[in-house]
């Protein structure tokens, strides 16, 4: 009797289907089953996704094989962790090395010395300055240099000086005068090439320049106030975070109110930099009164002995009255705790805008007392050369320069530095 008659008598039929025919049902379909698996699986290893599963499994078994001794280091997996035992095995196989044996010879040592990864170090003043001036030294320069190509100083070349130093958005007021001294001094034999220029250019510029007070008005009894304004899209909540992490860098204890509720957004990206920066921030939900934010910080800095207080306020133009008005109610709010708060009033200016950044400067100078300047985003223009315009135009010291994304891309304004990084 074969296999299909011995489990017909095992087990009784149900509706037609035996168990017999059950068993060979799945042993057909296994069969079927291991046939698309073996036609499918070449075409299987083609496929991407396929592939990708492959390789970070081998990966892991390469990890797995390089693993140390229970309780040793764990093998580095990211770029920078690899950078580093890299830089470490080498250390140590120069320890190892006995120098005693090749006396006198030290060109090997110095070698294999040398480190394979080289540490970024954070750039001086100088360099951040002359890094943010590129744009504006490289179209001055050109501009200048083009103009005295194989001529000497005359009345025409003096006219093109003239629209290269406007091209710089150095203003027509200093323009014109620094024109007027150059056509004196070409006069007289003084100035009679592009080095005498420059050089009379700079010492010039830098001479007016130091005219400004560029000290912070810290006060003498803590905690320090200063509050920022500025119209919208010009950096102003950026620049915010810059001044933060200097004065933190500079040892001083930091809080910052976020005083512009009007925009919701600015509250949240100012509570992302504080956090980032590591320093306090006192706010309210959005749409809250402003000038309570302030006052509530300043409570805070008081009772934390904070050395500096900076309050973000509303980005505004001079025409909104209700917007002037509360900033006015905010100095009021402030100067009840401490009387003769706040010490600085620093505008943020957008240096991409030139002599519109003059312009809107005058108009709203015209109903707030700014005390300084914080020229933001000086490394995108080759307009630089406002700086020097906003001397004979408004006459407030810039006392702050933005020159990146960062935090740490800001400089307190050098005259020297800046001049030189716009001429060398």
């Amino acid at each position: 009797m074969n296999l299909s008659g011995i489990l017909a008598q095992a087990q009784p039929e149900t509706g037609g289907t035996t168990f017999g025919d059950l068993v060979l049902m799945i042993a057909v379909g296994g069969i079927v089953l291991l046939i698309i698996v073996a036609i499918a699986l070449p075409r299987l290893r083609k496929m991407k996704w396929f592939k990708s599963l492959q390789r970070k499994a081998q990966k892991r078994r390469e990890v797995k094989a390089k693993s140390p001794p229970a309780g040793g280091p764990a093998p580095p997996t990211t770029r920078k962790g690899k950078r580093k035992r890299a830089l470490a095995d080498q250390e140590a196989e120069v320890e190892d090395i006995d120098w005693s044996e090749d006396e006198g010879y030290e060109a090997p040592l110095q070698a294999v010395t040398k480190p394979l990864v080289k540490l970024k170090k954070k750039p001086s003043k100088r360099g951040l300055i002359e890094r943010g001036l590129s744009k504006t030294r490289k179209k001055l320069l050109t501009n200048l240099r083009s103009v005295f190509k194989g001529r000497q100083l005359d009345e025409a070349v003096i006219e093109e000086i003239r629209a290269s130093m406007l091209t710089a958005d150095m203003g027509p007021h200093f323009t014109e005068e620094v024109i007027e001294h150059i056509r004196e001094r070409w006069h007289t034999k003084e100035v009679t090439d592009y080095e005498h220029l420059e050089k009379y250019l700079k010492d010039y510029v830098k001479k007016d320049l130091h005219q400004w007070d560029l000290a912070v008005n810290w006060t003498a009894t803590p905690p320090t106030v200063v509050l920022v304004v500025g119209v919208n899209g010009s950096g102003k909540t950026t620049s915010i975070a810059k001044l933060a992490n200097q004065f933190k860098n500079e040892g001083k204890k930091v809080i910052v109110a976020a005083a512009d509720t009007f925009r919701a957004a600015a509250v949240d990206q100012l509570t992302i930099w504080a956090e980032r920066i590591g320093v306090d921030i006192v706010k309210h939900e959005p749409g809250g009164d402003p000038a309570a934010v302030a006052y509530d910080a300043v409570d805070a800095a008081i009772a934390r002995h904070a050395d500096v207080i900076i309050v973000d306020t509303a980005g505004r133009l001079h025409t909104q009255k209700n917007l002037m008005q509360e900033l006015n109610k905010i100095k009021r709010v402030i100067a009840k705790k401490i009387p003769d708060a706040p010490h600085e009033v620093i505008m943020v200016l957008d240096a991409t805008t030139g002599q519109n950044a003059v312009s809107q400067a005058k108009l709203f100078t015209s109903v707030v007392d700014v005390t300084s300047i914080f020229l933001a985003k000086l490394d995108g223009t080759a307009k630089g050369g406002v700086v020097i315009g906003m001397r004979e135009e408004i006459d407030i010291p810039v006392k702050f320069v933005g020159l990146g994304e960062t935090p740490d891309d800001i400089a307190p304004f050098d005259p020297d530095i800046s001049i030189d990084a716009m001429f060398d």
